[in-house]
């Protein structure tokens, strides 16, 4: 690593040379039966799945209760905003098959199941028509938390972090304090989860 990674410059993008995204110009009828107009960013390399990209929820537990339930997150720089790393769906592959791969792929873990798997999401349906699914897997471990290596390719540089699932909401604050930005997907489950917690503890009023 030769230094911290920063953005060095920004300038307009024309269409021609755009690799991933590409702008949309959109004219569509209100329910007052009014036209308007809307710009919308889209993605190019939407695959025959008909879905973007997949978010993974690995659930890392002890089946002889060893450590407690906790989960891996990921910190990579993205130069957009410097968020949490989606992994993009391969060709031909399933939401549930590219979870699976990309957690071994990024983390080293290798999920044993798919716990669950949403509908259909967007995130920002404002500005973008890019669509995703949370996968929820299943890493259990006979006994120890266990690390394994990461399979990375080239130019990709992630750190991965094991947290408690009851800690998600306290190590965001303190990445906030440090400057980082948490994926809105990622701090949504954390905000639910602690949300849920106050509600079974009679802690909201």
């Amino acid at each position: 690593m030769s230094g911290t990674p920063k953005v060095l410059s920004s300038e307009d993008l024309s269409p021609s040379e755009a690799k991933w995204v590409t702008l949309k110009k959109l004219r569509w009828r209100d329910p007052e039966g009014r036209e308007r107009v809307w710009e919308s960013a889209e993605r190019t390399t939407r695959g025959p799945s008909g879905i973007d990209a997949v978010a993974i929820l690995a659930i890392l537990r002890s089946e002889k209760n060893t450590f407690p339930t906790s989960t891996v997150i990921i910190e990579q720089f993205r130069p957009s905003v410097g968020k949490y790393v989606v992994g993009l769906i391969d060709e031909n592959e399933t939401p549930e098959e590219a979870a699976i791969r990309e957690l071994e792929e990024e983390t080293g873990y290798k999920g044993k199941k798919v716990l669950q798997s949403t509908t259909l999401l967007v995130s920002d349906p404002g500005m973008t028509n890019a669509n995703m699914k949370l996968v929820t897997v299943d890493v259990p471990f006979p006994d120890k938390l266990e690390t394994f290596p990461q399979k990375l390719d080239a130019g990709e540089f992630i750190v991965k972090r094991v947290v408690e699932i009851c800690k998600l909401s306290e190590e965001f604050r303190e990445y906030e304090r440090k400057g980082y930005t948490v994926d809105a997907r990622l701090g949504h489950f954390a905000a639910g989860f602690e949300l849920s917690q106050r509600l079974a503890k009679g802690q909201i009023e």
